[in-house]
């Protein structure tokens, strides 16, 4: 069964004179991105597939996760639209497992509630979200996924 990782980006840097897509993360974002990367490969749950915003938090975040998988940066992702992350979902190979979903709130948050009916109340920077996902990815659709697991770091 295919499953799914959502992972919002880890604690960014203040936003001030910064455009908003260059902010990087701040100390405690690559501590946290470092152990989420730990955390997946304890857990057997490193992807083959990475599909990651753009912005320049983002792609820190999935360089410290050290996972190895083949990566491809979504500008997309980074326009924040739930329904956009589940077209991008839905075009992913049936050959492929597990994919890591590296964005944004609210819309990584939106995506996990949509496709399997529950998340948690809050889903705070480099929280992650583990999403069993029935038939194909073609098959993606509000609803039809089962929110496995959700890891945050204070976990």
């Amino acid at each position: 069964m295919p499953e799914l990782v959502v992972l919002r980006h880890a604690k960014a840097v203040a936003g001030l004179g910064i455009p908003d897509v260059d902010r990087t993360l701040n100390e405690r974002g690559r501590r946290d991105a470092a152990a989420a990367g730990e955390w997946l490969r304890a857990n057997d749950l490193v992807p083959r597939l990475v599909l990651c915003s753009t912005a320049a938090r983002t792609r820190e975040t999935l360089a410290l996760l050290a996972v190895d998988a083949e990566v491809r940066f979504e500008s997309g992702i980074y326009d924040n639209d739930p329904d956009g992350l589940l077209d991008l979902v839905a075009q992913v190979p049936d050959d492929v497992e597990r994919v890591l979903l590296v964005g944004h709130n609210p819309s990584v948050h939106q995506l996990v509630h949509d496709l399997s009916g529950e998340a948690p109340d809050a889903f705070p920077t480099c929280a992650l979200a583990v999403i069993e996902v029935p038939g194909t990815w073609a098959d993606v659709r509000p609803g039809v996924g089962t929110l496995r697991t959700v890891h945050t770091p204070k976990d």
